[in-house]
């Protein structure tokens, strides 16, 4: 297709010379349609991301681009034009099975962009279709060497896999590969619920292992508790005064407690009961009751 410039410059030629041709004579009007289509074929324009390459006579001239430049007709040829943009690809993986024999399928998207327009053009016939080839057979390598639970777990390992190996390969095509995404790892469904379960498990495996190591912190944090006791017999007692006020905070509550609790409660006797070595104990099955008012 003819770009803006060039087509103006043919008409301005081309205009004219019928103009003259249907006014003064046909002969006089050859000229200027000879030269609107020298123009029309000699004067090509190429954008900023755009790249010619240009071919004299079967033999590489040169590429041309951006901006206006001029070939021979017939003699020179413009064999490709080169988006140097980033183009995207998507690819797919459809039944590929990981290095532990489980099927996926694996969507990706590969972002690359062409940095040498004549290897793109003179080294490979369509280096567009190879990219996708060269993705897709990328991709089936990289499932086969990895572990399902490494494919799900970190992806950025394998878009950074995949970006180096496919940019290995299409580098001499004058390609070069800026990032790869995985975007979806689809796993059977019967996988999908024992690996739910799995998860359960290991959840509740680790809930258990917390527990115990709570329940061994509280053990140890009673013992020194109870050694600290053992020697300030007056400090049990005014633990278990401030347990009986705690309790009797609701009201209509009645508590029964040993005799001998009650008579340490007088300072006195819990003054006496810190001297002595061991505790002061009441007979069997002495009582004392203490009801809150209702």
């Amino acid at each position: 297709m003819m770009n803006p410039i060039t087509l103006s410059l043919a008409l301005a030629f081309l205009l004219p010379g019928l103009a003259v041709g249907a006014m003064v004579s046909p002969l006089l009007a050859l000229p200027f349609v000879l030269a609107a289509v020298v123009v029309g074929l000699s004067l090509k324009m190429a954008n900023t991301w755009q790249k010619f390459v240009v071919l004299r006579a079967g033999k590489l001239l040169g590429v041309k681009g951006p901006g206006l430049f001029l070939i021979l007709p017939i003699v020179d040829s413009v064999t490709a034009v080169i988006d140097e943009r980033i183009q995207t690809t998507a690819f797919n993986a459809e039944q590929a099975l990981t290095k532990d024999t489980v099927p996926v399928n694996v969507d990706a998207i590969i972002f690359w962009h062409v940095h040498d327009a004549r290897s793109a053009a003179l080294e490979i016939t369509n280096y567009r279709e190879a990219i996708d080839r060269v993705a897709q057979t990328s991709l089936r390598e990289m499932i086969g060497s990895s572990m399902l639970a490494a494919l799900l777990s970190d992806r950025k390992a394998a878009d950074a896999h995949l970006r180096d190996e496919i940019g290995r390969k299409t580098a001499e095509w004058g390609v070069s590969v800026t990032s790869v995404e995985i975007r979806d790892v689809a796993i059977p469904v019967a996988l999908q619920d024992a690996m739910s379960r799995q998860a359960q498990a290991e959840r509740e495996k680790q809930a258990r292992v917390i527990l115990g190591s709570a329940e061994a912190e509280i053990a140890g944090k009673f013992v020194e508790a109870a050694t600290l006791y053992a020697g300030h017999p007056a400090a049990l007692h005014l633990r278990a005064m401030n347990i009986i006020y705690e309790t009797t905070k609701e009201r209509g509550t009645t508590i029964l407690i040993p005799t001998s609790m009650v008579d340490s409660m007088n300072p006195a006797v819990a003054l006496a009961l810190a001297d002595q070595a061991p505790a002061v104990q009441a007979p069997a099955g002495q009582t004392g009751l203490l009801k809150t008012a209702a």
